[in-house]
């Protein structure tokens, strides 16, 4: 089980650097967009920082994720980076769950997997 795992959870972190380095460098081409996503779009576009600022924490969270010691670390990162990601997909681009909703429990897996380390954040 412990191999499954840890092929589970770096093929999930894999996802997410390979997102983060794609806001990067744009390797991959862009679906087409819907008026309301490209309204959007236009307006991450405007704020400088935020596209960066995201590929750095996908870019890193997936790397915290990859290594057993840090993964608690790395799925902290990630989480607000998939909350996101989930309220795209519900509000505005249905067609994406069947993608997100994987990932979405695979992050739960590592969170509930590392509880035990989050227990001194609750107290």
């Amino acid at each position: 089980m412990k191999i499954v795992k840890q092929i589970v959870f770096t093929l999930f972190a894999l996802m997410f650097l390979n997102a983060g380095l794609n806001k990067f460098f744009n390797y991959m081409p862009v679906p087409k967009l819907t008026p309301e996503q490209m309204e959007a779009f236009g307006a991450f576009m405007k704020i400088k920082w935020l596209m960066p600022l995201l590929a750095t924490m996908e870019t890193t969270g997936s790397i915290l994720v990859i290594i057993p010691k840090t993964r608690a670390l790395g799925a902290l990162v990630l989480f607000p980076i998939m909350t996101g990601i989930l309220l795209h997909h519900f509000t505005m681009d249905p067609s994406g769950l069947p993608m997100v909703l994987p990932l979405a429990a695979v992050l739960l897996w590592i969170i509930l997997d590392n509880r035990k380390k989050y227990a001194l954040l609750l107290q």
